[in-house]
């Protein structure tokens, strides 16, 4: 219900008198009966009001005209025994209001049980013959207090006067009408109507289906209970729908009819008009614009969207000033949209709220505004009202209407609406501000949480993936990731680039099966699995066999593919492995592509003994290698191979002096329908390759000096001689020694010269860390790690397959 304060509530009955009268001035309005019954809403706040009639021969009440909210969605039927007990048939029989409170409705018996909780309800005789019944529904905790029950005993007096005549069946349509036979489907229109929906009359075949077919999609389900016969007989119908047009944005089309019961000889049909809806009065007299809005919330996503849709739905019709919309949070009004947006059109005290793109207001500081926001009610103000706070005066000193914006029993928010110049308010502008509150509210609390969710699942999405691509040894790596544009859940797509011992370096990509909180937490175990097992020195095809294995232990019914590529950065090559993952593509120097394909093995997850086949990559200074996900490759409308070349072909014209703006290039055609992730890789080559040298070292007794001697003959070759020999051949000695003492199996010594650095590394078969001991001064061993420790610059291990490796590395200039 509109109010306007305790005074306007008091005057309720007055003004509902005056506009019913207004109303029933012209008995043969065809749409009277409706507008009688849309001034329950406005003056009640009622949120249905039906008319309901007995048949013939003192058949079942039927429904024969409604406004408001859907009957469905309180339970109501659209006929009742006239000898039953619902309310309409006790009102009927006894001639007297029947009004029943959520403890009677849920009481009642089966067949009028209301389908929700916490509502009133009123059934009152309409006076005169006919037996009509006026049924109004409210969701007030009040209920319908006596201001509320002598506006509907009005309403009921106003719907005693006869109901305009219907339309004759018989005769041709005129321009722009139509009559569709509700047997047969067949439909007769004028030429006016068929150029309304772009076709020509030879092109109509005389179905409805064929003008169905014309419709925008969303729009269909509306219009298809227009031409459905049950749906029509609740009376006159009027809605707007959108149709598609070949060159050019839909048109926006308003359509008005009325289902004509049939004889023994003629089957019931529907007549009425299509008009163009631009070309009719633009006044807000009737619910189309409450339509606009409930379609433009329908697709609204974030506040953002909402706000902008309420604004553009009620600013330009309603002629108003200034419009703000606000998130009630605690007791801040936080705002989300002002129109105009520029501080001067405020009051100051929204200008010194102001905070960052939009003020936040305290409530507290404007009184009203939270009454009405306890109230719950929308309220209007017309010009020169002395009760108003000075902040909520000059938004409307023309007239000024507050909405709160009601959601899931909170208040939501609340929307302002401001005229500068006097505004009278008519009956239609307070059903549009009422309707416009309740549909306002429910999407707004939606668009919260899609928000809300949107924010946390970017966030998931932002802790899973890597947060920056490491510096690689000859090469730029460079990703990207993008999410489906449907829905919110989190993909499972995911990247990876792990640096590795030797100057290797794994490109992963990688993509679970899914949308869901369950694909990314596996996503999450899959990029440390392969993170793992990679570290750990396993070839590519056992990181991925592992990871494979792993997959199948879990209690999981989701699988994952891979591609797990090992890139040599000092020679060159690399090895692929793909586990149902699309190849990588390669873009080689001069230009021209070539899709790796190779044999790969199943999905992860799939079969726990499966093989995983590697194939032989090589890689020249200035090839690309691109991995992608299927998002980006496949989708409804392309399949694989054809997005593969397209990929190729669009990395062949592409520069790969910048890869970002490849990769941005890459993606700007993309299907968002599903996850996308790219990772490019250009290798340059290293400007200067190391020198390596190894030595397989025997179990005998003089297995540590001849690994002194392997290292003195090789770093001679090297040009290493002086301090730098005598640290090598210590650092040599004691961890040659500490691997032959305290392990067994075979022990290899490997020597690393680059960039005027040393690095040697002992490698043995125990996956034991060497710890530093702790020796007292007169101990005669244990000291090896703490000797490497002093006369290296820096020391550590690394895990290898099935063992260890032990480093220490140093500048020769020391």
């Amino acid at each position: 219900m509109v109010s306007e304060g305790a005074a306007g509530r008091r005057a309720g009955p007055v003004r509902a008198e005056v506009a019913l009268k207004t109303i029933t001035a012209d008995p043969a309005a065809p749409d009277r009966v409706r507008r009688v019954l849309e001034q329950a809403l406005v003056f009640t706040g009622a949120s249905l009001a039906a008319v309901y009639a007995p048949g013939e021969d003192d058949g079942p009440l039927r429904l024969t005209e409604s406004a408001g909210v859907p009957g469905a969605l309180y339970g109501l039927r659209e006929s009742y025994p006239a000898d039953g007990s619902s309310p309409v048939a006790d009102a009927h029989r006894t001639g007297r209001p029947v009004w029943l409170g959520p403890e009677h409705l849920a009481e009642g018996a089966p067949e009028w049980r209301m389908s929700v909780r916490d509502v009133q309800l009123a059934a009152l005789p309409v006076p005169g013959e006919g037996g009509r019944l006026l049924l109004a529904v409210g969701e007030r905790p009040a209920g319908f207090d006596g201001d509320d029950r002598a506006c509907l005993a009005l309403v009921a007096e106003a719907l005693a006067a006869p109901a305009p005549p219907a339309p004759a069946p018989e005769g041709e349509p005129g321009t722009g009408s139509f009559g569709l036979a509700m047997d047969t489907g067949r439909v007769e229109v004028g030429d006016a109507l068929l150029d309304l929906f772009g076709m020509d009359r030879e092109d109509f075949d005389g179905r409805v289906e064929t003008l169905l077919a014309r419709t925008v999609p969303e729009d269909l389900p509306s219009l298809m209970s227009v031409v459905e016969a049950d749906h029509m007989s609740i009376g006159d119908r009027e809605l707007e729908f959108r149709v598609l047009r070949p060159d050019g944005p839909p048109r926006w089309l308003r359509l008005r009819g009325r289902l004509l019961p049939g004889g023994e000889d003629r089957p019931p049909r529907l007549v009425g008009t299509v008009a163009d809806a631009s070309s009719l009065r633009t006044e807000v007299t009737d619910v189309a614009r409450v339509q606009r809005l409930a379609a433009a919330l329908a697709t609204a996503g974030t506040v953002r969207d909402v706000s902008q849709a309420v604004v553009t739905a009620l600013r330009e019709p309603l002629r108003a000033d200034r419009i703000a919309l606000a998130e009630l949070e605690n007791d801040r009004l936080v705002v989300i949209v002002l129109d105009p947006p520029d501080p001067e059109a405020w009051p100051e005290l929204w200008r010194s709220e102001w905070r960052g793109e939009w003020p936040d207001a305290p409530v507290r500081a404007m009184p009203t505004l939270a009454a009405a926001l306890r109230e719950g009610r929308a309220r209007i103000w017309p010009a020169g009202s002395d009760v108003l706070e000075p902040a909520l005066a000059e938004v409307g000193p023309g007239g000024l209407a507050v909405l709160p914006l009601p959601a899931a029993g909170r208040m939501a928010g609340a929307c302002l609406i401001g005229w500068d110049s006097p505004h009278d308010f008519g009956p239609d502008e307070r059903a549009l501000l009422t309707a416009s509150a309740g549909l306002a509210g429910q999407a707004l609390l939606r668009a919260h949480a899609f928000d809300a969710e949107h924010e946390l699942v970017g966030m998931l999405q932002r802790q899973l993936l890597p947060r920056r691509l490491p510096a690689l040894p000859g090469g730029v790596a460079v990703a990207r990731y993008l999410p489906a544009t449907a829905g919110l859940e989190v993909g499972g797509d995911w990247y990876d680039v792990i640096p590795l011992p030797d100057h290797h370096v794994a490109l992963v990509i990688g993509d679970v099966q899914g949308h869901s909180a369950a694909a990314a937490t596996l996503m999450g175990q899959m990029r440390t699995a392969l993170r793992a097992y990679a570290a750990e020195g396993h070839p590519p095809d056992v990181v991925v066999s592992h990871s494979n294995r792993l997959l199948t232990e879990l209690e999981t019914d989701l699988f994952a593919t891979c591609a797990y590529v090992d890139v040599d950065m000092e020679s060159g090559t690399g090895w692929c492995v793909r586990a149902g993952h699309p190849p990588p593509v390669l873009r080689h120097p001069d230009g021209a592509t070539e899709v790796a394909e190779g044999e790969g093995g199943p999905p992860l997850g799939v079969l726990d003994r499966a093989e995983f086949p590697m194939t032989a990559l090589r890689l020249l200074p200035g090839t690309v290698i691109a991995l992608t996900t299927d998002g980006l490759v496949e989708s409804a409308q392309l399949d694989i191979d054809t997005g593969l070349a397209r990929l190729a072909h669009e990395l062949s014209v592409s520069d790969p002096a910048d890869l970002g703006l490849v990769a941005d290039a890459l993606l700007a055609g993309a299907h968002r329908a599903d996850d996308v992730a790219l990772l490019l890789m250009r290798y340059d080559g290293m400007a200067v390759k190391p020198l390596r040298e190894g030595w397989t070292v025997w179990r005998v007794p003089e297995a540590a000096r001849q690994a002194r001697r392997f290292t003195r003959r090789t770093l001679r070759s090297w040009a290493v001689s002086g301090d730098a020999m005598d640290t090598a051949l210590l650092v040599v000695s004691e961890l040659v020694t500490n691997a032959l003492v305290h392990t067994d199996g075979r022990v290899r010594l490997d020597l690393t010269l680059v960039n005027n650095r040393l690095r040697v590394a002992v490698t043995d078969a125990s996956p034991r860390t060497p710890v530093k001991p702790n020796v007292g001064w007169e101990a005669t061993g244990g000291r090896g790690i703490l000797l490497v420790e002093a006369v290296s610059e820096t020391w550590g291990t690394l895990p290898v397959s099935g063992g260890k490796q032990v480093w220490a590395e140093g500048p020769l200039d020391r």
